[in-house]
């Protein structure tokens, strides 16, 4: 009897236990639910406020590894770009650009005027514009790739006490020679508004009536403003 009892006792304690714990377990999942939820919007909300707005500006600094002769060696450039995109669409806009390279060439050691000069320094300033392309939109980076084409201003005597560029080896110095660049922009954001971008790109200029491939990586800050 006391057996029988207790058994029935235990069960009732079992039944109860089991009754009050299951909305606890289910009112945890629903709240779980709710929290992955309203993560997901709050996310959602960021991706669409950042890649909403219409314009996009950006400068900074930059790296380019440039010829500045058919028989000279490569040289270092270090430089600045500065541009605006034009957004039609949260992935796609136009791009106007302008950079300005600064570097020393290298006169070739048999030229007679390398003791005069040494090695003198070289700019270049490539004014470009095409399509930006988003490949990927998220909260916190974004990547896209560019294609441009232009012209560009080659200096390559202005540090040469008075000897013609072609004398020391380089490109003639000339005032616009049809240029073009491709390459990737990753974004990291910042806040909607401002991101920090680096872009590897690839530059062909055409100095000298001659094809230069240059590869260099630009860095900066970008801000974004407007609506589409």
């Amino acid at each position: 009897m006391q057996r029988s009892l207790f058994l029935h006792a235990a069960a009732a304690i079992l039944i109860a236990g089991l009754m009050s714990a299951t909305p606890g377990k289910a009112q945890n999942r629903r709240i779980t639910r709710e929290t992955n939820a309203n993560r997901r919007a709050r996310i959602e909300r960021t991706v669409t406020e950042t890649y909403t707005h219409r314009w996009e500006v950006g400068g900074g600094g930059g790296f380019l590894r440039f010829r500045s002769g058919e028989f000279t060696q490569k040289n270092s450039e270090v430089g600045f770009w500065m541009n605006g995109t034009y957004y039609l669409n949260e992935k796609l806009g136009v791009t106007g650009e302008v950079r300005g390279y600064y570097g020393n060439g290298k006169v070739p050691n048999y030229n007679p005027f390398q003791a005069l000069v040494g090695n003198p320094q070289i700019s270049e300033y490539p004014f470009l514009v095409g399509p930006t392309y988003r490949l990927r939109l998220r909260q916190h980076t974004a990547v896209s790739v560019f294609a441009m084409g232009g012209t560009a201003i080659g200096k390559f005597d202005s540090a040469s006490k008075g000897i013609p560029a072609t004398q020391l080896g380089f490109w003639p110095s000339t005032s616009a020679r049809p240029d073009f660049s491709a390459g990737a922009n990753v974004d990291l954001n910042i806040y909607p508004n401002l991101g920090f971008r680096i872009s590897p790109n690839y530059l062909g200029t055409t100095f000298g009536g001659t094809l230069q491939n240059n590869l260099g990586v630009n860095v900066g800050l970008i801000y974004r403003f407007g609506r589409q």
